[in-house]
Protein backbone atom coordinates (compact mmCIF):
# COMPACT_ATOMS: atom_id res chain seq x y z
CA UNK A 1 0.00 0.00 0.00
CA UNK A 2 1.69 3.75 -1.19
CA UNK A 3 0.36 6.85 0.39
CA UNK A 4 -1.40 7.05 -2.66
CA UNK A 5 -3.85 4.08 -2.31
CA UNK A 6 -4.70 5.70 0.80
CA UNK A 7 -5.46 9.39 -0.38
CA UNK A 8 -7.63 7.53 -2.82
CA UNK A 9 -9.39 5.80 -0.51
CA UNK A 10 -10.25 8.30 2.01
CA UNK A 11 -11.30 10.84 -1.09
CA UNK A 12 -13.64 8.22 -2.20
CA UNK A 13 -14.98 7.10 1.18
CA UNK A 14 -15.28 11.14 1.95
CA UNK A 15 -17.38 11.58 -1.56
CA UNK A 16 -19.95 8.75 -0.36
CA UNK A 17 -20.28 10.31 3.19
CA UNK A 18 -21.15 13.95 1.16
CA UNK A 19 -23.26 11.43 -1.60
CA UNK A 20 -25.16 10.29 1.86
CA UNK A 21 -26.31 13.85 3.25
CA UNK A 22 -27.46 14.83 -0.77
CA UNK A 23 -29.54 11.97 -0.12
CA UNK A 24 -30.71 12.77 2.94
CA UNK A 25 -31.33 16.15 2.44
CA UNK A 26 -33.71 15.39 -0.17
CA UNK A 27 -36.19 13.60 1.59
CA UNK A 28 -36.38 16.49 3.99
CA UNK A 29 -39.31 18.75 3.09
CA UNK A 30 -38.83 22.34 2.00
CA UNK A 31 -41.35 24.75 0.78
CA UNK A 32 -41.14 23.15 -2.86
CA UNK A 33 -41.84 19.36 -3.22
CA UNK A 34 -39.47 16.74 -4.82
CA UNK A 35 -39.89 13.55 -5.84
CA UNK A 36 -37.25 12.40 -3.97
CA UNK A 37 -39.40 13.16 -0.59
CA UNK A 38 -41.24 9.78 -1.15
CA UNK A 39 -38.39 7.73 -1.48
CA UNK A 40 -37.94 6.43 1.96
CA UNK A 41 -41.91 5.71 2.18
CA UNK A 42 -42.31 1.87 2.02
CA UNK A 43 -45.39 0.44 0.66
CA UNK A 44 -46.91 -3.29 1.09
CA UNK A 45 -46.25 -4.87 -2.37
CA UNK A 46 -47.95 -8.51 -1.92
CA UNK A 47 -46.32 -8.94 1.30
CA UNK A 48 -43.14 -7.05 0.92
CA UNK A 49 -42.04 -3.63 1.90
CA UNK A 50 -41.06 -2.11 -1.24
CA UNK A 51 -40.20 1.49 -1.66
CA UNK A 52 -42.67 4.04 -3.40
CA UNK A 53 -40.72 3.89 -6.46
CA UNK A 54 -40.96 0.55 -7.11
CA UNK A 55 -44.56 0.43 -7.87
CA UNK A 56 -45.39 4.04 -8.75
CA UNK A 57 -43.79 6.90 -11.00
CA UNK A 58 -44.18 10.20 -8.65
CA UNK A 59 -43.81 13.23 -10.76
CA UNK A 60 -44.66 16.70 -9.45
CA UNK A 61 -47.41 18.41 -11.22
CA UNK A 62 -47.27 21.96 -9.63
CA UNK A 63 -45.21 23.97 -7.58
CA UNK A 64 -47.21 22.60 -4.35
CA UNK A 65 -48.68 19.45 -5.74
CA UNK A 66 -46.75 15.80 -6.07
CA UNK A 67 -48.69 13.29 -8.76
CA UNK A 68 -48.64 9.59 -7.51
CA UNK A 69 -49.42 7.00 -10.49
CA UNK A 70 -49.18 3.50 -9.31
CA UNK A 71 -48.31 0.91 -12.07
CA UNK A 72 -51.31 -1.40 -11.21
CA UNK A 73 -54.94 0.07 -10.30
CA UNK A 74 -55.32 -2.22 -7.06
CA UNK A 75 -51.97 -0.54 -5.61
CA UNK A 76 -54.20 3.12 -5.34
CA UNK A 77 -55.11 2.51 -1.89
CA UNK A 78 -52.27 0.73 -0.80
CA UNK A 79 -49.98 3.25 -1.60
CA UNK A 80 -52.92 5.85 -0.74
CA UNK A 81 -52.34 4.50 2.78
CA UNK A 82 -48.82 4.03 3.17
CA UNK A 83 -48.31 7.81 2.57
CA UNK A 84 -50.77 8.83 5.13
CA UNK A 85 -49.11 6.88 7.96
CA UNK A 86 -45.50 7.93 6.55
CA UNK A 87 -43.54 10.74 8.72
CA UNK A 88 -44.50 13.35 6.34
CA UNK A 89 -47.92 14.53 7.42
CA UNK A 90 -49.37 14.52 4.00
CA UNK A 91 -52.89 13.83 2.65
CA UNK A 92 -53.26 12.54 -1.06
CA UNK A 93 -56.48 12.91 -2.79
CA UNK A 94 -57.16 10.14 -5.16
CA UNK A 95 -58.43 10.75 -8.63
CA UNK A 96 -59.22 7.76 -10.66
CA UNK A 97 -55.76 5.59 -10.70
CA UNK A 98 -53.55 9.45 -9.92
CA UNK A 99 -52.69 10.69 -6.18
CA UNK A 100 -52.61 14.07 -5.96
CA UNK A 101 -50.20 14.89 -2.75
CA UNK A 102 -50.83 18.52 -2.11
CA UNK A 103 -47.91 19.85 0.04
CA UNK A 104 -49.14 22.25 2.86
CA UNK A 105 -47.25 25.58 3.41
CA UNK A 106 -44.96 25.20 6.79
CA UNK A 107 -45.24 27.14 9.36
CA UNK A 108 -42.18 29.34 11.01
CA UNK A 109 -41.86 26.86 14.11
CA UNK A 110 -41.55 24.01 11.61
CA UNK A 111 -39.08 25.47 9.38
CA UNK A 112 -36.79 25.95 12.36
CA UNK A 113 -37.28 22.31 13.40
CA UNK A 114 -35.97 21.49 9.61
CA UNK A 115 -33.50 23.62 9.89
CA UNK A 116 -32.05 21.97 13.31
CA UNK A 117 -32.84 18.30 11.51
CA UNK A 118 -30.90 19.81 8.55
CA UNK A 119 -28.01 21.21 10.58
CA UNK A 120 -27.90 17.61 12.64
CA UNK A 121 -27.47 15.95 9.09
CA UNK A 122 -24.80 17.87 8.18
CA UNK A 123 -22.63 17.10 11.37
CA UNK A 124 -23.19 13.44 11.07
CA UNK A 125 -21.53 14.06 7.84
CA UNK A 126 -18.92 15.70 9.29
CA UNK A 127 -18.06 13.30 11.87
CA UNK A 128 -17.48 10.54 9.26
CA UNK A 129 -15.31 12.96 7.26
CA UNK A 130 -12.99 13.28 9.97
CA UNK A 131 -13.14 9.84 10.90
CA UNK A 132 -12.15 8.79 7.79
CA UNK A 133 -9.36 11.26 7.80
CA UNK A 134 -8.38 9.13 11.42
CA UNK A 135 -8.35 5.89 9.76
CA UNK A 136 -6.36 7.77 6.84
CA UNK A 137 -3.75 8.68 9.16
CA UNK A 138 -3.63 5.41 10.89
CA UNK A 139 -2.87 4.28 8.35
CA UNK A 140 -0.13 6.11 7.05
CA UNK A 141 1.38 5.43 10.62
CA UNK A 142 0.82 1.66 10.17
CA UNK A 143 3.34 1.95 6.73
CA UNK A 144 5.82 4.50 8.62
CA UNK A 145 5.73 1.60 11.15
CA UNK A 146 6.42 -1.18 8.58
CA UNK A 147 9.10 0.76 7.03
CA UNK A 148 6.98 1.35 4.06
CA UNK A 149 7.10 4.93 3.83
CA UNK A 150 9.26 7.94 5.60
CA UNK A 151 8.52 10.26 7.72
CA UNK A 152 8.13 13.03 5.67
CA UNK A 153 6.17 11.07 3.29
CA UNK A 154 3.98 10.77 6.07
CA UNK A 155 3.92 14.51 6.85
CA UNK A 156 3.28 15.51 3.57
CA UNK A 157 0.44 12.83 2.92
CA UNK A 158 -0.99 13.75 6.11
CA UNK A 159 -1.19 17.54 5.27
CA UNK A 160 -2.66 16.45 1.77
CA UNK A 161 -5.26 14.28 4.00
CA UNK A 162 -5.83 17.32 5.68
CA UNK A 163 -6.57 19.55 2.79
CA UNK A 164 -9.10 16.83 1.56
CA UNK A 165 -10.74 17.16 4.51
CA UNK A 166 -11.60 20.67 4.68
CA UNK A 167 -12.46 20.96 1.15
CA UNK A 168 -15.01 18.26 1.87
CA UNK A 169 -16.52 19.65 4.74
CA UNK A 170 -16.45 23.32 3.39
CA UNK A 171 -18.68 21.29 0.63
CA UNK A 172 -20.85 20.25 3.33
CA UNK A 173 -21.73 23.42 4.64
CA UNK A 174 -22.43 24.66 1.23
CA UNK A 175 -24.88 21.81 1.01
CA UNK A 176 -26.24 23.19 4.60
CA UNK A 177 -26.30 26.66 3.41
CA UNK A 178 -28.29 25.72 0.45
CA UNK A 179 -30.65 23.87 2.29
CA UNK A 180 -31.16 25.96 5.11
CA UNK A 181 -31.76 28.61 2.54
CA UNK A 182 -34.43 26.77 0.76
CA UNK A 183 -36.31 25.72 4.02
CA UNK A 184 -36.63 29.28 5.31
CA UNK A 185 -37.59 30.63 1.82
CA UNK A 186 -41.33 31.21 2.14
Amino acid sequence: MSTADVMGTARQKMEKSVEALRANLAKVRTGRPSPALLDHVQVDYYGSMVPISQVANVTLIDARTLGVQPWEKKMVAVVDKAIRESDLGLNPTVLGEVLRVPMPPLSEERRRELTKVVRGEGEHAKVAIRNLRRDANDQLKRLVKDKEISEDDERRTQEAVQKLTDQFVAEVDALLADKEKDIMTV
